[in-house]
């Protein structure tokens, strides 16, 4: 059964850019993986621009030989628009109650220094969401 995630980042005009992800969004997979391999805000930008994901590996792309929906390289991210040749898809949102409001079992938010996760939508009183430290769930 797949555990589905919301991976984003916040724009320069603070908009909420987002890409669903397919496989494994619980934090000690995703959150570790984004933990890992994806600090530098040029590569997490690389990462949405690829639209949807299937699963979220260390690398974006191939280093040499096959990689596609039905052969993926072990170590490298699967996307549905390049691997699988279906239509790119990023979402936008104009703030992080909207953007809660459509994600799925996990969020990941870049705030610029470190990842943070909201876990199934939780919400404090006031109703904004609540975030964690990655670091502090895994």
């Amino acid at each position: 059964m797949a555990t589905r995630s919301n991976i984003a980042y916040k724009t320069a005009e603070g908009k909420i850019r987002s890409i669903y992800c397919h496989w494994d969004g619980y934090p000690e997979h995703n959150g570790e993986m984004l933990k890992r391999y994806y600090t530098d805000f040029d590569k997490i930008v690389a990462l949405v621009s690829l639209g949807q994901i299937s699963s979220l590996r260390p690398a974006l792309n191939a280093k040499e030989g096959i990689h596609n929906f039905e052969n993926p390289q072990d170590e490298v991210t699967v996307a549905y628009h390049r691997d699988r040749g279906e239509e790119l898809r990023i979402n936008e949102y104009d703030d992080i109650p909207s953007w809660i409001d459509d994600m799925e079992e996990y969020a990941y938010l870049w705030n610029g220094q470190e990842w943070l996760v909201n876990d199934h939508g939780e919400r404090d009183d006031n109703g904004f969401p609540i975030f964690s430290r990655v670091e502090d769930v895994i």
